[in-house]
């Protein structure tokens, strides 16, 4: 897992740089991803842990995937996540996680490894238009629900859905669920912005 302030340079270096590269200036960046610019001053010093929401608002304004925010180092032609060095970006309330592993800006493109205890749930707001989620329940149960629908998923279960609709996950059962996730977009959201000055 990486370490969490070594995770929130990267995040602070990576937002200066697609913003700078983008010609953007902070007012710019917060219209462009409904925060405020504290939260977005805050972000590029490296203070503050950002949930995953803050962050793909960002992306989206940007047109990239959340992995372009968290990355340390630019992509290699060759990359392999070893156990325990993705970015945990999000922490359950007994000990479960949502670990970003890999990803890709065009098309934008992330690999999660989540795990979370029975009763942990998560609820995420939509994504950009056209975002797909594929998951891949590998051990215990999870009930998706997605713009008011629910289906449980038992280990060895998958499932495909909308994730520009407002969608979450809850651990059922006695035990812990650990799921694969791959979230896929058409085209980065912010494109056709993105080098425009402001």
């Amino acid at each position: 897992m990486a370490d969490q302030d070594a995770l929130a340079r990267a995040i602070a270096a990576n937002v200066r740089a697609a913003r700078a590269a983008r010609r953007w200036s902070l007012d710019r960046l917060a219209a462009l991803s409904g925060l405020s610019k504290g939260v977005l001053v805050a972000i590029e010093q490296g203070r503050g842990n950002p949930s995953i929401g803050t962050l793909w608002r960002i992306a989206e304004a940007f047109g990239t995937g959340l992995a372009q925010l968290v990355e340390v180092e630019r992509e290699p032609p060759l990359r392999v996540a070893e156990p325990g060095t993705g970015a945990v970006l999000w922490r359950g309330t007994a000990g479960g996680a949502g670990t970003l592993l890999l990803g890709g800006d065009r098309p934008v493109v992330e690999l999660w490894h989540w795990t979370m205890r029975p009763g942990e749930e998560h609820h995420s707001d939509p994504h950009a238009p056209g975002v797909r989620e594929l998951l891949l329940v590998v051990e215990g149960e999870i009930e998706l629900r997605v713009a008011g629908q629910r289906a449980r998923i038992a280990a060895g279960g998958a499932a495909s859905f909308a994730g520009d609709r407002p969608h979450g996950y809850l651990a059922v059962g006695e035990v812990p669920c650990r799921f694969a996730m791959t979230v896929l977009a058409p085209e980065p959201a912010g494109a056709a912005a993105q080098d425009t000055p402001g």
